[in-house]
């Protein structure tokens, strides 16, 4: 592993000559932590922090497909089983347009999570659904607020059903085309979709949810009863963040306490997520390795209940064998599993070869990380199976190699057998818990070999002393690109509540709450409004950020009024906007009128 201040130095090196122009913008610092040949860090989704788009059918069908709001529960116990920071979760509640949306929350403490339950018990539903439109809308919230190192997923509940207004002009072949858009966007993105189907009636469209899955390496699910919803959302949580759920067994309430087992395996272990369902309320209680009785709630210990749940969530757990008492109603059915959260990754030791071709033996070596360090724990390794898993890319097949252990590291080989492409991963899986490797790519016919774990490159001290006084000279022109580049990634603050009227019908929306803080630079009304076709006018219709927590709107957008206090108002050298402030955009030729009201 390079120095600290090498690491430090060689981006802030390469970035400033990008700057100057003195290296071209294709040339890359890899360094031996694992950067790809793409230039992106090399990260598992194993501790990654998550962002989630929750997504909601909220048509009146839902009375009968989900009568009991299991959907709203499922939602519930999805942001209880996250960790108690780091993940971001934004919600879209559809019907045949988007009804209510919460943007991109990123979860700081307990109160976050209450904040979004909250939002998800306001939630009501409308006439006609268009699963495209919840689909379309959280594909886009998530890759309007993408950050690098984080990884995507939507979560959708719905019955599958599309029944649109006659009145409107969108068609069956329209939705179905705008559905499929946006479930090639999810997959190119790499963003899985994990469906789950409400069933209540039977009318399930089964066959469209597990299509969105199975599209974008996802999974799908079907329930009918809110008993299901812990295992269901362990398995997503789990497969999204590479663990097993561990299954704890099922207890009859007989009125007393009755104990169960925790096993913290190792000292990585960040949560455990401990999921009890029973029809009625449950008393627990919880002692750690050596007896002591821990307080629930505390520091260490988090609960969260509901009508059909209680979650509870263990930080950073004693490594050691804990007690969970539960004292469930007499004859009451009490179903309890658990998953775990690690701090660990799996990496691979750079190739011995630069080239490799068809009958050369590819000798993989990889180990667990641990904020980036090697993990020196050979207990740990000796719970786990490893396997190489190669992919010859140009027949499908693919062979999985069985690795052995070497003290802290597995140890495998593959002898390629054609002049083909292949994809090879390591997977390590213990009993709780699973780690893919990056992958590494092989050309056996050109001999190219890239992804995995890079070699640290040479430094080309020659352009670095070139860049230097470069830089001497161009000081000036570096100063205004940066002032240039501070504003133009100047956040917002706030939100935007956006209605819209329907002059033909007189129907006004109900109110959408936009949040501003995901947006840098600049934003338009055009994406406020999910980039609704028939609003199209609204694209020149541009928000900047002002001083002191104002906002900035200039239209450029011809015959298209902006009036503000029941007045047109010249909007060419910048309308400043305060909080509590309105304004009204008639869209004659669409027969709308929108409504904006910003606050802070």
């Amino acid at each position: 592993m390079m120095p600290k201040t090498r690491r430090l130095i060689y981006p802030l090196l390469a970035a400033l000559l990008l700057v100057a122009g003195l290296l071209p913008a294709g040339s890359r610092f890899a360094a031996a932590s694992g950067t790809t040949s793409s230039g992106t860090a090399a990260s598992s989704a194993g501790s990654a922090p998550i962002d989630a788009v929750l997504v909601l059918d909220a048509s009146n069908s839902m009375a009968t497909s989900d009568p009991q709001k299991i959907g709203n529960e499922a939602m519930r116990l999805f942001i209880d089983m996250l960790p108690v920071q780091g993940d971001r979760v934004g919600i879209v509640s559809y019907t045949d347009v988007v009804q209510r949306e919460k943007a991109l929350l990123e979860i700081q403490s307990q109160t976050d999570k209450e904040e979004l339950k909250t939002f998800i018990g306001q939630l009501g539903r409308g006439a006609y659904t268009d699963t495209a439109v919840g689909v379309t809308e959280a594909v886009n919230m998530l890759q309007r607020s993408a950050q690098t190192g984080r990884e995507p997923m939507i979560v959708l509940l719905a019955d599958g059903n599309t029944q649109l207004n006659s009145t409107k002009s969108k068609t069956a072949e329209q939705s179905q085309q705008e559905l499929a858009g946006s479930v090639q966007k999810a997959k190119d993105a790499g963003i899985p979709v994990y469906t789950i189907g409400l069933n209540a009636d039977g009318k399930l469209n089964q066959a469209e949810l597990e299509k969105i899955a199975t599209d974008t390496s996802g999974k799908s699910f079907v329930t009918d009863s809110a008993d299901d919803l812990p295992g269901i959302l362990s398995e997503i949580f789990a497969s999204h963040q590479q663990l097993n759920v561990v299954p704890l067994g099922s207890l009859t309430g007989s009125g007393d306490f009755q104990d169960v087992q925790i096993s913290v395996p190792n000292a990585n272990v960040l949560e455990a997520n401990v999921s009890i369902t029973s029809a009625q309320k449950v008393e627990l209680k919880l002692k750690d390795p050596s007896g002591a009785e821990v307080t629930i709630p505390s520091d260490a210990v988090t609960l969260s209940t509901s009508k059909t749940y209680s979650l509870l969530k263990m930080i950073k757990p004693q490594e050691g064998d804990w007690t969970l008492s539960v004292k469930g109603a007499d004859k009451d059915q009490i179903d309890i599993n658990l998953v775990f959260n690690y701090d660990l990754e799996l990496a691979t030791a750079p190739l011995s070869g630069s080239s490799y071709g068809k009958g050369d033996k590819v000798n993989v070596s990889a180990y667990l990380t641990s904020g980036g360090t090697k993990l020196d724990s050979p207990e740990l390794y000796a719970t786990m199976q490893a396997s190489l898993v190669v992919k010859d890319e140009d027949t499908g097949t693919e062979t999985s190699v069985p690795m052995t252990l070497d003290g802290t590291q597995f140890d495998g080989s593959y002898e390629l057998p054609e002049a083909h492409k292949y994809t090879l991963i390591v997977r390590a899986e213990a009993d709780s818990f699973y780690r893919e490797s990056a992958p590494i790519s092989i050309d056996a016919a050109s001999g190219a070999v890239s992804g995995g774990a890079g070699t640290e490159k040479a430094f080309p001290w020659i352009p670095v002393i070139l860049g230097v006084l470069g830089l001497i000279l161009l000081a000036a022109i570096a100063f205004f690109v940066m002032k240039y580049l501070k504003k133009a990634n100047k956040g917002f603050v706030g939100q935007m509540v956006i209605e819209i009227r329907d002059e033909n019908t007189g129907e006004r929306s109900y109110p959408q709450y936009k949040k501003l803080n995901t947006y840098k630079g600049r934003l338009n009304l055009h994406q406020l409004l999910q980039l609704a076709p028939e609003l199209k006018d609204t694209e020149n219709i541009v928000f900047t950020p002002g001083s002191e927590d104002r906002i900035v709107l200039r239209s450029s957008a011809e015959g298209v009024p902006i009036e503000k206090s029941g007045r047109v108002v010249d909007t060419s050298k910048g309308l400043e906007l305060k909080s509590g402030d309105r304004i009204t955009v008639p869209m004659v030729q669409a027969g709308k009128t929108i409504l904006v009201e910003y606050l802070v």
